[in-house]
């Protein structure tokens, strides 16, 4: 009968929560089969802002707050890029430092209570190490002038990978060497956690299901009206040397500077229109700098793309149950919660400019020449001059240098 099928599953599910609760036979903890919850976080908006919003509605005064710290992220914007490119940079460290932080954060949470040995520890060690790693390359490759000139970063330039994977074996030890019988299946959910957001946050970083509050009117009105901003907002910036000058040591005055002579890229160009454009607008030609193009692929990715970071990001949300990645902005959440989309948008940029934008720096290139020794410089200078000869370039540039 159905009232005996149904005392058979009791009796059988109560011997398999048995059999879970008497444990495998490694002895590991049985984690919570249920969703982790992660506590959700205090109030923090500024005491000034709920006095003057204290006799509106949570609905409006959740909208004040959003729009006055809107309006306050948009002048510190402009400011970080008023105090120039160091700033910037390091503005970017703080930001992937937070989000590490917050993603960490909800980790340990949920799996505070089981007391993991050294688990926060180790995560912010391998944080080190990644930023070790990639920001050492970056220095080398941006202020090679200033790497080679003092011995302690040249040497460091030198064996930086070597050093950067020593570092990260050490934590690799560390993790072992702290692993505890009842706790290896949670001990290797952290590891693999820790090493993902630092993935998300080093190198990537709302389908309708996921962000019910999105549209498709929403989706395509974004792709129109960030095109046509990123092609105006290229033009304006690509005439401004300030944004289109990378930063570089200067060995003379020993500082900083962004000066150059604009590439190309960054020239304006006459482009002829497409026959349909050409009927509809009159014109034949039109004047662009050429990275404005470029900002049309951009721009697109942006727009049909980069919300993925965010369903993403409500994905992992709704997973733990929380609105928010943290409170650190009222109104808004997290720094994660700003920037899901940005991390995905960061590295196609980074893709972009190094496959179809970033060509070889003669400079740099020079640079390194005078860092090897004379028998390689004259091996390269006998390399070059017969490549010239054989091209019939060398007897023209005697012939203009004369």
């Amino acid at each position: 009968t159905a009232e005996m099928r149904e005392r058979k599953r009791d009796v059988g599910s109560d011997s398999e929560l048995k059999v879970e609760k008497d444990g495998a036979s490694d002895g590991e903890s049985k984690v919570d089969p249920g969703v982790p919850e992660v506590p959700a976080p205090a109030d923090d908006t500024p005491e000034v802002l709920n006095k003057a919003l204290s006799g509106l509605s949570s609905r409006w005064k959740n909208w004040w707050v959003r729009g006055i710290l809107t309006l306050a992220m948009i002048s510190f914007f402009f400011l970080i890029i008023y105090l120039g490119p160091m700033v910037l940079m390091m503005i970017v460290l703080c930001v992937q430092i937070k989000c590490f932080q917050e993603i960490i954060t909800i980790g340990y949470s949920v799996y505070h209570s089981y007391h993991l040995p050294w688990f926060r520890t180790l995560s912010w060690y391998f944080l080190l190490c990644v930023n070790y790693f990639f920001y050492g390359e970056t220095v080398t490759d941006s202020f090679f002038a200033l790497v080679q000139r003092e011995e302690p970063l040249r040497i460091l330039s030198k064996y930086h990978r070597i050093i950067s994977f020593a570092l990260y074996l050490t934590g690799f030890c560390m993790f072992v060497l702290s692993l505890v019988k009842k706790h290896y299946r949670l001990q290797f959910y952290m590891f693999g956690w820790t090493h993902v957001t630092l993935l998300i946050v080093k190198m990537t970083l709302k389908s309708n299901y996921l962000s019910p509050k999105k549209t498709w009117e929403g989706f395509i009105g974004g792709l129109f009206s960030t095109i046509v901003f990123g092609i105006m907002l290229s033009y304006v910036m690509a005439g401004c040397r300030y944004f289109v000058c990378p930063v570089e040591f200067n060995t003379n005055s020993n500082s900083f500077q962004v000066e150059c002579e604009p590439s190309e890229l960054f020239q304006l160009q006459d482009y002829a229109l497409p026959s349909v454009l050409e009927s509809v607008t009159g014109w034949t030609t039109v004047r662009l700098y050429p990275f404005q193009i470029h900002s049309i692929a951009l721009s697109s990715f942006a727009s049909i793309m980069g919300p993925f970071g965010g369903f993403f990001a409500s994905g992992f949300k709704r997973a733990f149950k929380i609105k928010d990645f943290a409170n650190t902005i009222p109104g808004h959440g997290g720094i994660m919660d700003r920037f899901d989309c940005q991390y995905l948008m960061a590295t196609f940029v980074n893709v972009y400019i190094a496959s179809f934008i970033r060509g070889p720096n003669p400079s740099k290139v020079i640079q390194q020449l005078l860092a090897l020794r004379v028998d390689q410089q004259l091996h390269i200078f006998n390399s070059l001059k017969a490549h010239l000869t054989e091209k019939g370039l060398l007897p023209a540039l005697q012939e203009a240098t004369a």
